[in-house]
């Protein structure tokens, strides 16, 4: 079995990681057969190591839209490989999808094979113009084709959703650490006014105490 992960390269993601490493753990420990890991994210090749999940290769995660074909190629051709070889048979994707605000959750889809329930409700689908569409080359040639388009296509969404729920969860972080600034720098000033307040209420009572002294 095929998994790839997408994860984070850099920190200040709260438990982006973390999560995302309890949820693969979770779901694989369901399914059977070896599994074989390509991690996607710096950071998450060493989460993945302390649940026994240890990458077979890692991927760094592109810092532009623009990079992520690029990517999406290399994984497809890691992916090939292991499959021209005969070593997996099943693919499977997990990755964080952004939800509304800050909030992202982890997900997870089968690539391959083809889920059958899905096929089944592409053919039942009518067309929508009275235009079939016609196979230029073999059959063969053309499916294959389709389904090279659709892992990409699979594979470049989850890339941009996880971008997309690790900015979310850095910026999450950084509102919490600025709310903490805040709280803090208010609890600071609080100390400061008592702290001063002390000090002159202290020499008040050293002057009076001296000028009784003086009196007497």
């Amino acid at each position: 079995m095929g998994v790839i992960v997408f994860g984070s390269d850099q920190g200040l993601v709260g438990q982006f990681n973390e999560a995302m490493v309890d949820f693969v753990a979770k779901t694989l420990a369901s399914l059977p057969g070896e599994k074989v890991v390509w991690s996607v994210g710096e950071r998450l090749r060493s989460r993945l190591a302390e649940v026994q999940l240890l990458p077979l290769a890692d991927f760094l995660l592109p810092g532009s839209i623009n990079a992520i074909t690029a990517l999406v190629g290399q994984i497809l051709l890691e992916v090939d490989t292991q499959r021209d070889q005969g070593k997996i048979g099943k693919v499977y994707v997990f990755h964080h999808r952004p939800k509304s605000g800050s909030i992202y959750s982890a997900v997870s889809q089968q690539l391959l094979p083809l889920d059958y329930g899905w096929q089944r409700g592409l053919v039942s689908k009518k067309w929508p113009t009275p235009m079939l569409p016609e196979v230029v080359f073999s059959k063969e040639r053309t499916l294959k084709a389709l389904v090279r388009e659709f892992l990409f296509v699979s594979l470049y969404r989850a890339c941009a959703e996880s971008l997309a729920s690790e900015n979310a969860s850095r910026l999450a972080a950084m509102q919490r650490a600025e709310k903490n600034i805040d709280e803090l720098q208010a609890q600071l000033k609080q100390t400061f006014h008592r702290l001063r307040q002390s000090d002159i209420d202290e020499e008040l009572f050293d002057v009076l105490s001296g000028f009784e002294a003086l009196r007497e």
